[in-house]
């Protein structure tokens, strides 16, 4: 390791830069209006914790949230989680917010990994969402129905749920590479009333045609009543006879002149989105989340921690099967421009994203941890082949990004941007912990908690730890909570999630460090936590080591019950060509051990060819762990490749 990066910031934001920000400008602005006196963004995220009623109004009135009435009352039963409810006499609405801006700027340029490039402006999309409000309307949809996505991350998919959510409908979606049964279980769960879905998509080089896969799930969703098909190209004109009584999007918005938006305004904890767990371990859990509180929450990170403004370019690689992309279209709120891509970032090189950032001038450029270290194992180098002048920050998430990840992006990408690491997720439509463009960023830290989170690092007996590796706890209930689980009608499920470990505590399941800087590290998820003779290790610890041997693309680390304890098995998919033999065996048991414990060091290495993950790119080391216990993996159609689980039952490595 480079004793610089290790002894020092990796970036430190000139005066201009941190003066300027928006966390800045709204810490003055509270200092003035509220007559307090917050000296830095410590301050802030005190007062943000301490008085979050006074914090959540000045934030909704600092970014402008749109509202019929707010009421008169912010917070009821606030100390109770769950069962916080956020200004209950409210009445909003999402796509309201969403649609502020009506000139003709780009409101989103989207780009396919097919090369095809279109823009809608913001007249446009409003116009686009008033015909098919107005279609919607007509056919029966009312506020609290269910509108189901089977979409790709493309234009349409942001018109057909900015429509559904005028009407106060609730709005799920999936992307189109999820397979008959992965979709039937989780909108059978919901029993939506109206389908969108396409003909088809582009991914690495090949195009996948949907439409057979669109009449079969609809045999298994009775409770369709209509059925929106938005071809990938919208000038083509697919046969759809396959799909029973489908229409064409054009043609629906063609019945409805665009006008004046009657938006419906619905109460604060009104459902907004459904969100689902991966899925890998049951039956996807349902999350709901609700509009005022995803409003507030993407409010306070996009405006805020984010600075994103009016007129920016934003990009965040995702698909329409992820929350991330339920953040990204909430970037309309700030006025700014989405930047949609579909397909593989790596079609057809690994300089295609970079390329994007250059043509449309990207000022946030969003991305995985994977992304990032999959960049660096492909040699290219975007500081020398690429200007990124525009990119004032880079966001990741997803898993953990590696101290080396954070290293490659100053090295290699760009050296004066800020690079912001989240941590978060689904299951509040938001992040714990992420950027603040006051602070340095130190090597492998997220910056910051997020405003509005009493974000602490906990041991098993619920005490508070700074520089231990401990549980990531929420301790005071915040607006962005799910409302429940659906079809939980007594909320046990809900319950049993989040605050069976340590009562009326939000307890998310991240493995965490408070760093002396006041950032975070996080080692993995705790409940993949490793545990070899009852000590605690974050799997991330490993992967950080194990991936910096350039032999070794990508790996799985799990804890495999063994002799009345338990011993640590790491799976290594190798670069081509390379072959797990007892000298890399070696290297690798010795990398862990020197930068890591030997507890750490895997008792057992084994070479696959593939490693299993998620729809949204995360490895599924709890689906692994079942197969090499003999236990059923309950929903394979959650995942990308389940036929990767294939190669790990019955290893023969594994039985001694």
């Amino acid at each position: 390791m480079d004793q610089t990066h290790a002894n020092q910031p990796l970036w430190t934001p000139s005066p201009d830069y941190a003066d300027g920000s928006r966390i800045n400008q709204f810490r003055l602005h509270l200092n003035e209006v509220l007559g307090l006196n917050l000296t830095d963004t410590t301050d802030l995220h005190a007062f943000s914790v301490n008085e979050r009623e006074r914090f959540w109004v000045a934030l909704k009135d600092y970014t402008g949230v749109r509202a019929e009435t707010w009421g008169d009352t912010v917070l009821v039963d606030g100390d109770k989680m769950p069962g916080a409810k956020w200004f209950p006499d409210a009445r909003l609405n999402y796509a309201e917010n969403l649609l502020r801006r009506r000139d003709g700027a780009e409101a989103i340029v989207f780009r396919s990994e097919n090369g095809s490039r279109r823009a809608v402006t913001f007249a446009e999309l409003y116009d686009q969402v008033s015909s098919l409000t107005q279609y919607l309307k007509a056919r029966g949809v009312r506020s609290g129905d269910r509108v189901a996505g089977y979409l790709p991350n493309m234009p349409e998919a942001v018109a057909a749920m900015l429509a559904a959510t005028a009407l106060g409908a609730v709005w799920s979606s999936c992307s189109p590479d999820f397979g008959v049964q992965g979709v039937l279980d989780r909108f059978g769960q919901i029993e939506p009333k109206v389908f969108f879905c396409t003909d088809g998509y582009f991914y690495n080089g090949k195009r996948h045609d949907v439409r057979a896969k669109n009449a079969e799930i609809l045999a298994g969703l009775p409770t369709v009543t209509d059925v929106i098909v938005a071809p990938y190209e919208p000038t083509d004109r697919p046969d759809i006879a396959m799909i029973p009584d489908a229409v064409l999007m054009v043609d629906a918005m063609d019945r409805h002149a665009p006008g004046e938006i009657t938006f419906t305004p619905v109460p604060f904890d009104h459902p907004l989105y459904i969100m689902f767990s991966s899925g890998t371990t049951g039956a996807p859990k349902c999350m709901v989340h609700c509009v005022g509180g995803t409003i507030l929450k993407h409010a306070s990170e996009q405006a805020i921690h984010c600075d994103i403004r009016r007129d920016d370019r934003v990009y965040f690689f995702t698909t329409c099967g992820w929350m991330m992309w339920n953040w990204l279209v909430s970037v309309l709120a700030c006025e700014a421009c989405l930047l949609l891509y579909d397909g593989s970032p790596f079609h057809p090189g690994p300089e295609t994203i970079f390329d994007y950032a250059d043509a449309e001038n990207m000022t946030l450029f969003g991305t995985s941890a994977k992304y990032i270290d999959a960049v660096a194992k492909s040699g290219i180098r975007p500081r020398e082949t690429h200007d990124l002048s525009s990119v004032r920050m880079m966001c990741s998430t997803g898993s953990p990004l590696a101290p080396e990840g954070f290293e490659f992006v100053y090295d290699h990408i760009k050296t004066d941007v800020h690079l912001v690491s989240f941590t978060g997720g689904t299951d509040i439509m938001g992040v714990f912990a992420g950027g603040d463009a006051t602070r340095p960023v130190w090597r492998g830290e997220l910056q910051a908690p997020a405003l509005g989170m009493a974000v602490e690092c906990w041991d098993d007996d619920g005490k508070p730890m700074v520089g231990h590796k401990g549980e990531l706890v929420c301790i005071k209930a915040f607006p962005s909570m799910p409302t429940g689980f659906w079809g939980d009608d007594d909320g046990s499920r809900y319950h049993a999630a989040y605050f069976e470990q340590f009562p009326n505590v939000w307890t998310h399941g991240d493995y965490i460090e408070i760093t002396e800087h006041g950032g975070m590290i996080v080692y993995g998820r705790s409940d993949a936590t490793l545990n070899p003779g009852g000590v605690r290790i974050g799997t991330a610890e490993i992967y950080r080591q194990v991936e910096k041997l350039e032999e070794v693309v990508e790996s799985l680390v799990i804890g495999q019950d063994w002799d009345n304890d338990v011993r640590v098995v790491l799976f290594v998919r190798l670069a081509e060509g390379k072959t797990l033999d007892d000298a890399l065996t070696k290297r690798i048991k010795d990398q862990v051990r020197a930068n890591c414990t030997p507890r750490h060091v895997p008792a057992k290495v084994v070479q696959v060819s593939d490693i299993p993950r998620t729809k949204s790119g995360k490895i599924t080391e709890l689906a692994v762990r079942d197969i090499i216990h003999g236990r059923p993996v309950k929903n394979k159609e959650a995942m990308a490749n389940p036929e990767a689980l294939d190669l790990y039952a019955d290893l023969a490595e594994l039985k001694s």
